[in-house]
């Protein structure tokens, strides 16, 4: 594809910025993400049209190039996109990992970066299922059902809601995904406005609640996409297989935890919760292995 030539900002940085920590997160991974020598590439949908930004850190400040309609539109949420607006001062750490965790990740920050519906796609196949199958399923999805990205490059737009809505449980079986799951996002698509209209409401309580009563969306799929759609410091994933362990391996060193537990421990972090989780995530130390290893489904026959 030839590109046109893209619009260009530059923004002065205030503080550090890893834009590989703040931005390659659950939710917004796939085949419309990317880092290189050259930057981080995203590919997504905006209200005023698709768009292709790249982003790179260069001197304390973050410079960003961006193709397709919805290219200015996307510059001026680049400040949110990255996390600018985030506030990591407000944890002070109370145990040696999570000092180590936070000494590490300095420069990660929690974005405000995305659509609901289309950072709630991603985030609903990862339901149960192992993160192996769940970035398998959204690639495939992707690849069937999204568009070449505006601009140089080979990223793929996410799939339009409205093309999602129209398929039925059993499309999804060739791309790893059973009936649950799939019910779950054809709810999702059909009502696409309405909740994208949701994530953009003030009250993020609320916002927790219209999530809620969506049959198929719970506290841990909610916390994992306002993570990163809202930057929700205090989005704790509840209902994951591995975290509560984790977080009681890094601050009781208990290998392993019920939900009840890792709430217990993470009280003194109240309002800092999410964030926690997030650094112990991606810089804490895994509890212990015991037992078998979940084997990976394939619905494709389905």
């Amino acid at each position: 594809m030839i590109a046109r030539d893209p619009l260009t900002r530059k923004f002065d940085l205030g503080r550090p910025l890893n834009l590989r920590t703040t931005l390659m997160v659950k939710g917004i991974r796939g085949p419309s993400l990317r880092a290189g020598p050259d930057g981080l590439w995203r590919a997504c949908r905006l209200d005023l049209g698709e768009v292709t930004v790249r982003m790179k850190v260069e001197d304390g400040s973050l410079i960003a190039a961006a193709w397709g309609k919805g290219a200015e539109s996307a510059l001026d949420q680049m400040p949110e996109w990255v996390g600018e607006h985030d506030d990591p001062s407000a944890l002070v750490a109370e145990h040696r990992a999570l000092e180590r965790a936070m000494r590490q990740g300095r420069g990660m920050r929690l974005p405000s970066a995305g659509g609901l519906v289309e950072v709630l796609i991603p985030t609903i196949l990862a339901q149960k299922v192992t993160g192996l199958e769940a970035n398998r399923s959204y690639r495939r999805l992707t690849r069937r059902y999204g568009e070449p990205a505006p601009g140089p490059t080979d990223l793929l737009l996410p799939p339009k809601p409205d093309r999602l809505a129209f398929l039925q449980y059993y499309d999804f079986h060739p791309l790893g995904v059973e009936r649950r799951r799939a019910e779950t996002i054809l709810r999702v698509c059909r009502e696409a406005d309405r909740i994208n209209a949701w994530g953009r409401m003030e009250n993020l309580a609320e916002v927790y609640g219209f999530l809620h009563r969506i049959p198929g969306i719970g506290k841990w799929t909610s916390a994992r996409a306002l993570a990163v759609v809202r930057g929700d410091p205090d989005a704790v994933p509840v209902g994951d297989f591995h975290v509560p362990n984790l977080v009681a391996w890094a601050l009781a060193g208990e290998p392993r935890a019920t939900d009840q537990r890792m709430l217990e421990l993470l009280d003194p972090y109240k309002g800092q919760r999410g964030r926690v989780v997030q650094l112990l995530e991606r810089f804490g130390d895994k509890a212990p292995d015991y037992g078998p290893k979940h084997a990976i489904r394939d619905f494709r026959r389905q």
